[in-house]
Parts: C-alpha cells; structure tokens; sequence
C-alpha cells in the first residue's frame, strides 16, 4: 500500500506515537508534523486527544530537546517549530547549567545562525517574523545565563551584525529591547537578587555601544520600520541609562525632530515621556526648560488647545493613542519638573498651557486617560494643600503683609499663580464626579432609572481619588467651591443645566466633602442645598425624575451627620421625608431610604429618645404609635433594616424602664405572630409544615436578629421570652422533618425548596443565638446561662443527623461561645468535641470541595478551642491529637485561602502552647517531621504562594525550637547524631534534594545552611526563601507578588494615619466616633 505519510492523511495512531516516542533515532518529522497538526484541530476530538497525549508524552522526556534542531531544520509547520522550542525553552530555563559545555555552545551558535540568516533578507524576515520572535526570546533566555560571564562579546557581536544590514539591525533592536525588559521590568522573582544586579550593571557598562549604533541608525535610514523599531527599543532603555547619554549627546533634538511627523509621532512621545519621567536634582534643569518650551511649541501647531474632547471622539486609533500618551507626558513631566517651570515669568505662560492641555485631556470621555489624569491632579493638589496647611494657622492670608515672610509669600504666589486651573479643577471634580457606594439607583443603557445591581469596583476606587482630590481642592479655596456648587444647583432648578447626570455629579460632589468646611459655613451651605432639592423633588413631574431626586436628597443628608445632629427641625423633616420614600415604589427608592434611615440613626441615635422641644414626646415614641403604617409598603429585607434602626434608637435610652418599654412596643408585631403560631402548633403540629407558616416563622426570626444586632446586651428581655420554644420548633419540630425527608427522598432531596426553606429556620435560629451572645459582652453571664439548655436539641442534634441535614451554623456558634467564655468553657470542650468532631471530619476530607462552609467553621472552632482551651487539647487521647493535627495538615493543604490561612494560624498558635507545656519533647517527637514535610510541601507548591508569610513563620519556629528539645528526634536505635539541629540540617537536605532534582547538593545544603543561620532573624530568613523559590524551578514563570504581601499591608496603615489628621478626608459618616449628640 502507499505510504500514508505523504498523501497527507493522519498517522494510524498507536504504531506511529509508539515510532515518535522512541527517540533513540532521529524523530520522524512528517509524523510528528501530522501529529501537531490533529492536536491544533484538523482531527477529530478522539484524534486530537490522542495527539495530545503523544505531545505531552515527548514534552516530558528529557531526551526530547536533543531533537530539536533536526525538527527545526526538517520541518515547514510553524506549530511544530513551535512546539520544539517550547521544548527547548524549558531546558533552557531550567536544565541549562547542567549541561555540558559543548552542548550549550552547540545550542547558542545554531539560535544565532538562524536568527541572523532570516533576518538578513527583507523577505524572509517578514513572512517569518513570528517564528524569528520565537527565537529571540529563546536568545534572550540563554542571555540570561551566558552573559556576562560566558559570552563576553555578546553586545560588540550584536553591533556590528547590525551594522550589516537593515532588517538585521531592526531585529538586533528587538532582541536588545527584549534584553532590557526581562531585565529591568520582568526580574522580580524570576532571577535571585544578585543575578539581577549582575546583569543591570552589565547593560549599563556597555551601554556606549548601543548607543551609539541608535542615533547613527536615527541620521542614516530612510526605512521607517527601522526608524519605529530603534524608538520602540530607546523607550525601553530610556528610564536606566546613565543620564549623559541623553542629555550630553544629540538624542533629545534627534527625538524633538521626529516629533512632529505622523508616522513616528506616538513612539517619539513615549519616549519623550520616560525622559519626562526621570529625576536627578537640578542638574540637567536648563535641557528640561527647553525641550518643554519646544515641544508646547510644536504641540500647540499638531492640536490647538480648546479642542481636546471633540479631536479625541472623533479621532483615529492613532490620534486617540496621541491624546492618551500626552496625557502621560504632561503629568510625568509635572510631576518631576513643575518646579523649574513655575521658577520664571517666561516659562510660566507654558507652563499654564501645558495646564490648559491636560484639563482638556480630562474631559475626555474614556476612563483610561482620565485615571492617568485625576492621579495626577490628586498628587498636584494634595503638594499644594500640604504646603497651605503648614503656614495656614499662622498667618491668615489677608493679613499677609509682602516680603515680611519668605516662605508664606512664596506659598501664597503658587497659590495665585494656580488659582485659575484650580478654580476649573473644581468645575471639573463636580462635573465627572463618580458615583458612591451609597447610591442605588442608576441609569441602565437604554436610559431608564432602575435599582443598580452590581457594584462596580473601578467606579468605587475612582471616586475615592475624586473625593480626595474635592477635599484638597475645598481646603485651597472653600468660597470658590461653595460658589462653584450652588451656582450649579441654581441651574438645575432653573431647568437651564438639568439632567439626571448633572444632578447626580453634582450631589456626588456636595456629599463627598462632607467634613471639610467648618462647621458654621456647612450649615449655611447645607441649608441652602437641602432646600433646593426639597423644591426640586416638588416641582419635578415623572416618576424617574423624582426617583433621581430623592436618591440625591437621601444620599447628601447621609453624608452630613453633624448637620442634622445640630438642627433637629431638619433631621426631622429628613427622616420624615425618608418614610415617605419608603412608600414609593420606584426600584431602588426603598432600598436606599431603609438605608439611609440606617445610617442617619447610627449618627444621631440620642436626638430620637431625648423629648426635644416643641414636642410633646420623643420621636422613638411617635414612631412606634405609627409603626405598622410606615412599614406597610417594605419587603421583610427592608423591614429587617427598619428594625434595626429602632433598635440602634432603643440602645441609647439609657432608662432601664423607659428601654424595655420600647423593645416591647418594637417587638409586639412579630410577638404576638409568633404567640398564634407557636399556640396553633400546640393543638396540631402539621400546622408547621404550611409553607406560609414556615415563611413567617422565619421573617419572625430575622425581625429578632436585626434588633438582637443593634441593641446588644438589652435585648435580653426579648430573646428570654421566646428561647425555649425557638429550640423546640428547632430540634423537635423542623430539624427531625429534614431528616425524616432526606432519609425518605434521598440524595436529591436535600437540594429541594421544601428542605432548604426548613433548613433557612435551623439556620437563622442559630444565628440569632449567635448574635445574641456575640453582643452580649458586658454581660457575660447573660449569655452562658443559654449554653446549656442548647447542648442538646443542637449539638446532639447535629451529631444524630444525615450528614446534608447538618448546619455549618453550629460549628461557628460554638466557635463564638468558646471566644466569648473562653476557659469557662473547658469542661464543655470534651462533649462539643465528642458531637462534632469526627462526623464533621468525615464529611471534609472527602476531597477538598465539599461542604465547604463546614470546613471554614470546623477550623474556626478548632482555632478557638487551640487558643482558649488548650488543656482539653493535651487531655485528648493521643488518636485524637493525631486526628486534630492531621486535620490542620488538611486544613492548609487548601487552596482556598481562608481554609488555609485559618489551619497554619491554628497550627502556629498549637505550637507555641506546646513549646510552652510539659509535653513539649513527647509532642514534637512524634510530629516535628511531618509538619516540617507537609509546610515544605505547600511553601514550594505556586498555588500556595498567599500562604508565604505564615508558611515562613511555621518553618522558623520549628528551626528555633529544636535546640530547646531535652530528647533526639531521632529514631534512637537505628542511627545516632550530635544534636537535634545537626539530625534536621540532614532530614531537610535529603528532602528538598528528593523534592528538586534539579538544584545541585551543594546549592540545596547552602540553602538550608543558610536557614539555620538566619533563623532568629526573620527578614532575613524570609529573603533566603524567597530567593530560594525562585531558583527552584516552581516560581518562576509566575506573578510572585503574594511573596511580598506583607511589605504592602505595612504601608497602607501609615496611609490611614496620614488621612486622619485632614479634616474630611475620612467621611464623617464613616467614623467610628461616639457620637456627641447628647
């Protein structure tokens, strides 16, 4: 018969992958290429896998990469060449310096043989452009251990190849730019520190080079593909080199010269811009001036100012990305150089130009450009606020008497020099203002005002930076902003200026600098704006105008609490209006007045329990009487909300009698429901079942929770007057109807809406309790005295039931109740252990994806008892202590991070109370090695890098406490050493040698020397690990900032501090303070 091969159809699979997989022959390239051509899809799917099968098979031999260069030479398939420098990718990164001289060689000069033979003909290099990437990158990768050191002549080679002819010297260019970013921007934890410094000081000593063969290409061609891949590798360069190579040399003119060309006009921007962005004192100040002073001359002849918005709507991709790369030139330059400009009167008018250019950039309607823009604005403004703040107190600034004060005048000058831009900053904050996170209700894409679904994370952190941004602003220059928003809000009433949108940024802004004015200006100004709108929401016809309105009422009173606090007229008339809302039924309106109502009453509980004049009794009181009115229209989620706003009301009546008078009023609703249902009950207990009933039982026990979650430690009165029932509706009545169901419907029936609406009233039972006990603190011995009537009818219960029918919900109640009475609890421990802890054990470690509430409980209940009861851990059988450690092995095995964070913070916390105990050497004998393995094996594990700061932690503790151990951790009769630290040096050196073939002996003893010597210094300890992930071939072809999670978290609380000391840039609705508004 024909041979198959060549007429193109596929291999008959098993003989031929059988051929392929042997390679102790040259490998049969047709094949193969037939092979790579079925996975990619011209099979059928058994066909594909097949293939898939084959490919990985070969990918994991580590002979395969010797076939590479015949697969490169024979074959035509661009797939299957690709396919074969993966494979030599990997042994490139990871096998490279174990093999042997020759080879490397052989490998290096056949890469740069082919690279430089197709990119030295125009046609050839660009039909094969894709696989000539491909191959510099491999280049790149041998770079990185070659060079210096053992291709010294690699940047000379490289020029003078360049030098020969053009698309060669084009293609140099994107190796040498492929060079600078693997060095400069992708090396964090790719290579080891030291490596990395190698490397920048390499490039930069041999820098002359380079440079030079740039500005000769930039003269000398005429090939605008040259010219575009010489700025493109210059913009790579530009932010390391040694500054004279920029400013001592003809680059910068070169650059300003190619500038106004379309063709070349983006790239020699962004190279502009990493010019811009450089810093080094006032050395190069002059070449600054000018190169400013002649791009703003040039700019203003390619885009005339005024015209921004309109050229980028209606631009092309090119001259959008101009605007959007101007953008970020403008801000790099001010940032680093704004000071030189403001220095003299000529450059000054440039410098307000250059103002001008970037207001008008930000008023381009894309979120990309304005981010650039508004984090530049936050930085100008917040220099400028910081300065003003510092002189602020001593002299006010009418008083400022010219020349008697160096520094004030100074600052008082920059401020009049900006008053102008910033006067249109204002203009531009107030008219682009994000939404908040308080604001429900939203324009969908076809117009129509309707309840917001999703919140949007880009709009919620844009508007944080606004915010910031309106405050500094309103400091600068509180009239302008107070003019600036009522003149606005004058023409929204006047219908000259409205739209919902302008309305919304405009409320937006006035509720965002809340805080900021002093306290007899934002009365003034307050008084004002509420009115307006109250006018507006009267005189406005449409149901989505007035839902945009009373969102806008809703959200500004929310954000001013001292206002209302201090005129109890207009808190009044708010809370007033905000039960009208709750009648309207617009989508979102009730949503957002339970809210605020919510909110509101946080801020000024004690205004509605104290009789405030002109009233004949307290607001809680009148509220109470009309109670079942105001609520009539709510769902039972909004009610729930209602509920605990009175509840946050009752809490601040400080009489005893007055309280419980209230909470019994609140509470006569629900009450007197429960009393018929739990009566009805009594007579037949079917009564239970009716969808209905369980529906109200369970609205019943919401209402409670809510107000259990404000009042605290008062609800007292309540929660004893329906305990005992609520567990006998819990275990007798809806927990033995779950059962009995499942165990008759099997499997599926726990999935059933009758079984998951029984299941909500066991659910919210226990989170009731809960949040009883949780709230009770003053009051400790109010809540234990519930503990041990629920032993039973919930532990017992929880231990007799299907694995489906138990509630995640026990194991966190008991989690709490052992927080909250911590040692108290020790005789419990025994009995809660007995009802949980197997069955609930046998239902997790299954796999990892089951019952996944239960196991993010279990371990919290497991962390409590490890902390607040530790004794009843050491009187656990020694079966039992296997089973709690196994599980806490279990526990950070994890990928889910909560799990796996719980379990290493429980197993370090069990640690230490063992270290501490008198059976410190008998426990660490029998589990230091396994914990030492099991932390190893997650610690090297990619899917485990969130885990680092506990995982190192762990480790450092076991290299610490094995010199305190009085016993060998050896096994004694076999083998004998001098001392426990010299037994686990050589335990952890045959393991991790077992764990990484490829680390050499001596690279894996130096780095578990170097452990053991750097143990009592954390930092350092940690450095030595990371450093030591990235040699091992796991890390590295990854995004490794989870290894620095922890340097993060330091700086953003310095932040917070930073932002308390400035008045309202922490809301005034978002402080925790106690409210002075007795």
């Amino acid at each position: 018969p024909p041979d198959p091969r060549h007429t193109g159809a596929l291999p008959p699979p098993a003989a031929m992958a059988e051929k392929l997989r042997d390679l102790s022959q040259p490998i049969d390239v047709p094949v193969l290429d037939a092979t790579v051509a079925a996975f990619y899809g011209t099979g059928s799917k058994e066909e594909r896998s097949a293939a898939d099968l084959i490919l990985r098979d070969l990918q994991n031999n580590p002979d395969m990469w010797l076939q590479v260069v015949h697969i490169l030479q024979n074959s035509q398939n661009l797939n299957t060449k690709f396919f074969a420098l993966q494979v030599l990718e990997s042994v490139i990164k990871y096998r490279w310096n174990a093999l042997p001289v020759e080879q490397r060689d052989g490998i290096k000069n056949y890469i740069s043989d082919v690279i430089v033979q197709l990119s030295s003909n125009e046609v050839s290099f660009r039909q094969e452009r894709l696989y000539v990437n491909k191959l510099n990158i491999i280049l790149v990768q041998v770079l990185k251990h070659e060079w210096p050191a053992r291709w010294t002549s690699f940047i000379p080679d490289l020029v003078a190849a360049a030098k020969s002819s053009e698309t060669i010297c084009e293609n140099c260019m994107a190796i040498l730019k492929l060079l600078s970013e693997e060095i400069f921007d992708f090396s964090r934890g790719e290579m080891t520190q030291q490596k990395i410094k190698e490397l920048k000081s390499s490039l930069n000593s041999e820098f002359r080079l380079i440079h030079e063969l740039c500005l000769y290409v930039l003269s000398a061609t005429q090939s605008s593909e040259l010219i575009r891949a010489t700025l493109a590798t210059l913009h790579a360069f530009l932010s390391w080199i040694p500054v004279g190579f920029i400013f001592e040399s003809p680059l910068l003119e070169t650059l300003l010269k190619f500038f106004p060309m379309a063709a070349y006009r983006n790239l020699t921007l962004q190279c502009l811009t990493e010019v811009a962005a450089l810093q080094f004192g006032d050395f190069y100040n002059v070449q600054y001036v000018k190169m400013y002073t002649f791009f703003m001359l040039q700019l203003q002849a390619i885009l005339p100012p005024g015209t921004i918005p309109n050229a980028y709507a209606n631009g092309s991709n090119e001259e959008q990305a101009f605007i959007q790369n101007l953008a970020l030139f403008f801000t790099a330059f001010f940032k680093n150089h704004i000071r030189i400009l403001e220095a003299s009167a000529e450059n000054r008018a440039a410098l307000l130009v250059g103002l001008e250019y970037l207001i008008g950039i930000s008023y381009v309607d894309d979120t990309e450009v304005f981010k650039v823009c508004l984090d530049y604005w936050n930085v100008f403004v917040l220099e400028l606020f910081e300065a003003h703040n510092q002189m602020e107190p001593a002299i006010p600034a009418a008083q400022m008497i010219p020349g008697v004060d160096g520094t004030g005048t100074a600052v008082h000058q920059r401020r009049q020099l900006y008053a102008s831009p910033l006067s249109k900053l204002r203009m531009l904050m107030i008219c682009r203002m994000a939404k908040p996170e308080e604001v429900l209700i939203v324009e969908d894409e076809n117009g129509n005002i309707v309840r917001e679904t999703m919140k949007d994370n880009d709009v919620l952190v844009q508007y944080k930076i606004m915010r910031e941004t309106l405050i500094y602003l309103s400091h600068l220059d509180h009239e302008d902003t107070e003019q600036q928003m009522l003149k606005k809000l004058t023409k929204q009433l006047n219908g000259e200026d409205w739209s919902w949108n302008n309305l919304n940024t405009l409320c937006w802004a006035i509720g965002s600098i809340s805080g900021s004015m002093v306290e007899e200006q934002e009365n003034r100004f307050l008084v004002m704006v509420i009115r307006d709108l109250l006018n507006l929401c009267e005189i406005t016809k449409g149901k989505d105008n007035k839902a945009v309105i009373a969102s806008n009422i809703m959200y500004v009173v929310g954000q001013y609490p001292r206002f209302l606090r201090a005129h109890w007229k207009f808190l009044k008339t708010v809370v007033n209006k905000l039960f009208e809302f709750m009648h309207e039924m617009h989508p979102g309106v009730q949503d957002m007045a339970c809210d605020t109502f919510l909110k509101i009453v946080q801020k000024c509980k004690r205004k509605f329990v104290t009789q405030q004049v002109g009233e004949n009794e307290p607001f809680v009181s009148e509220l109470l009487t009309n109670l079942a009115t105001t609520i009539l229209d709510l769902e039972p989620h909004q009610i729930h909300t209602f509920y605990e706003s009175v509840g946050h009301m009752i809490q601040a009546e400080s009489d005893n009698t007055k309280r419980d008078e209230y909470l019994k009023r609140l509470m006569s609703l629900p009450n007197q429901k429960w009393a018929e249902i739990i009566g009805q009950a009594g007579q037949s207990i079917d009564i239970l079942k009716n969808q209905d009933v369980i529906r109200s039982v369970l609205n019943i026990l919401q209402t409670n929770t809510s107000v259990a979650t404000s009042l605290g430690p008062h609800f007292f009165p309540q929660i004893s007057l329906i305990f005992l029932d609520m567990l006998t509706v819990y275990s007798r009545m809806y927990s033995e109807l779950v059962s009995s169901t499942i165990a008759e419907g099997g499997p599926y029936a726990s999935k059933s809406s009758f079984v998951k609406l029984l299941r909500s009233i066991k659910r919210e039972t226990l989170k009731l309790i809960e949040t009883f006990v949780d709230k009770a603190e003053d009051l400790p011995h109010l809540g234990k005295q519930f503990v041990p009537p629920m032993m039973d009818p919930i532990l017992g219960d929880y231990a007799r039931n299907v694995p489906d029918a138990r509630e995640s919900e026990v194991l966190s109640l008991f989690a709490t109740i052992i927080n909250k009475y911590k040692a108290e609890m020790l005789d419990d421990v025994p009995r809660i252990f007995e009802a949980v802890f197997q069955c609930t054990l046998e239902m997790i470690t299954k796999n990892f994806e089951d019952y996944p509430e239960h196991r993010l409980k279990f371990f919290s209940l497991l962390r409590a008892i490890g902390t607040h009861c530790f004794k009843a851990l050491i009187q656990l059988s020694s079966q039992q202590l296997k089973l709690v450690i196994d599980s806490i092995n279990w526990a950070f095995r994890h990928t889910e991070r909560n799990i796996a964070e719980t379990g290493l913070s429980l197993l370090l916390e069990i640690l230490k109370n063992f270290q501490a105990s008198e059976f410190t050497n008998q426990f660490y004998k029998t589990y230091f090695l396994t914990i030492e393995q099991e932390i190893f094996a997650v610690l090297t594990d990619s899917f485990h890098k969130p885990g680092f700061k506990l995982h190192v932690l762990v480790l450092q503790h076991l290299f610490c406490v094995v010199d305190g151990l009085t016993e060998p951790l050896w096994d004694a009769s076999t083998v004998s050493y001098p001392s426990n630290a010299m037994f686990v040096r050589d335990y952890t050196i045959k393991l991790l040698g077992a764990s990484f073939p490829n680390m050499t002996a001596a690279e894996v003893t130096k780095f578990v020397d170097g452990l053991l010597g750097s143990r009592h210094d954390l930092p350092s300890f940690k450095n030595h690990i990371r450093d030591f992930l990235v040699q091992s071939k796991e890390f590295s072809a990854q995004d490794n900032k989870d290894l620095y999670a922890e340097e993060a978290a330091v700086q953003r609380e310095k932040e917070r501090q930073r932002m308390l000391a400035i008045p309202g840039l922490i809301a005034p609705s978002e402080l925790q303070d106690e409210m002075v508004d007795s």
